[in-house]
């Protein structure tokens, strides 16, 4: 028998927050190097596109190992598998932190992206334990977890590093994931439940995460713009570092990190899209918030050159962002409790398939062509979210008519 549906307690709203901080401060790993991503290069003396392999492998080991332990969660424990996977993390950052050449350290952060799993075991936790009204809400307020883990991470490393050196930031990220591994035992309360072992066997257990993306072409669409979603983001923001702190601009990485900071807005809008969303319907929220970003990408090379006027296109983008993963999860998260966590195992992992392209194709194509070579493959991906979102509300109003 699966992961039992309620009877179970639902979460309080001081769970709720402490879940949320639990996600930030996790998430926030992968997301360091962005504004130093030009001092760790120069560094371990690598260039732009060779440094552009420390996130994408990142995002491709967070890829196999959301699709390697992530369905483990329809089984087992969260609580319990959170812990684990928490605590593999802490020590893989300890050995970024040692690491002394750039082999080890890329090693030590893409063994750190496999492990990194908790903050997609909690929103499947969490989403059988909210009340069916509510579950936009909480998604949403999870995924401002998210955001705000990124943007302290961006904020924090360009800061930090400016005034004492990109080092530095991996010794505190470690100090404040060593308090998280500390803390999560309090934070995830304990189930209640027993959990029983699968009947059939792990390769099965595997095997079961495509059949059922098989089943449903709506999650496949979902994990398809997801996927592109993630990849504008990846990629810009890398892309933009290197371009700001390039010798013809010359800001700084205390400036990519203060810019960093228009995230904050994904933080107050997230919550109010997504109960917007439990309104008008994920589908419907989900093509408004593409056709805004499309427009905020649109932007991006006639404002980003300046570190003031490309705060437009960042506010565009950073607002609506976030709401198309959110209503791409809502997709997900109204199905059967028993298959949620497989079907969210397809979604991140193409999610991060993406992202590990966009980091990948950020920095090359930026190293290639500079700016306007990235603008134009921003503005492609950016196209395809919207034609895949166009393409999702239609068969669903089809099936509906």
């Amino acid at each position: 028998m699966n992961d039992p549906a309620p009877p179970l307690a639902y979460l309080t709203r001081a769970q709720e927050w402490a879940l949320a901080v639990t996600i930030a401060v996790v998430t926030a790993n992968a997301y360091y190097i962005h504004p130093i991503i030009g001092e760790v290069a120069r560094a371990f003396g690598v260039g732009e596109a060779e440094i552009g392999l420390v996130p994408a492998l990142n995002q491709l080991a967070l890829a196999l190992g959301i699709l390697l332990l992530l369905p483990l969660g329809d089984f087992y424990s969260n609580r319990t598998l959170c812990l684990i996977f928490v605590a593999g993390q802490t020590l893989c950052l300890g050995g970024m932190v040692i690491a002394p050449d750039f082999v080890l350290f890329t090693a030590a952060s893409t063994l750190l992206g496999f492990f990194t799993i908790a903050p997609y075991l909690i929103p499947a936790f969490a989403s059988k334990r909210v009340a069916p009204e509510r579950l936009g809400q909480v998604t949403a307020q999870l995924t401002a977890g998210v955001i705000f883990g990124i943007l302290v991470a961006r904020m924090g490393a360009g800061i930090i590093a400016e005034h004492a050196d990109w080092h530095t930031v991996y010794i505190c990220a470690l100090a404040i994931m060593t308090a998280v591994t500390a803390f999560l035992p309090i934070a995830m309360r304990s189930e209640g439940t027993a959990l029983k072992q699968p009947a059939t066997g792990y390769g099965a257990l595997i095997a079961s995460v495509f059949t059922l993306a098989a089943r449903y072409p709506d999650m496949r669409i979902s994990a398809a713009i997801q996927g592109l979603n993630f990849a504008i983001f990846t990629a810009s923001w890398l892309a933009l570092a290197l371009h700001l702190t390039s010798p013809a601009l010359g800001y700084g990485t205390d400036d990519v990190g203060y810019l960093a900071g228009v995230a904050a807005i994904s933080i107050f809008t997230t919550p109010r899209l997504g109960r917007w969303a439990d309104k008008v319907g994920p589908r419907k929220a989900r093509l408004v918030a593409a056709v805004v970003q499309f427009a905020g990408v649109a932007l991006y090379y006639p404002l980003g050159f300046g570190i003031w006027s490309v705060l437009v296109p960042l506010l565009l983008t950073n607002m609506v962002g976030p709401t198309v993963d959110v209503t791409g999860r809502m997709t997900l998260f109204t199905l059967a409790p028993d298959i949620r966590t497989r079907l969210t195992t397809s979604y991140i992992v193409t999610m991060f398939v993406g992202g590990a392209i966009g980091s990948a194709a950020g920095t090359s194509i930026y190293d290639l062509g500079g700016w306007a070579a990235t603008c134009a493959l921003l503005l492609a991906m950016s196209g395809g979210v919207v034609a895949l979102s166009l393409l999702a509300e239609r068969r669903w109003a089809a099936s509906k008519a």
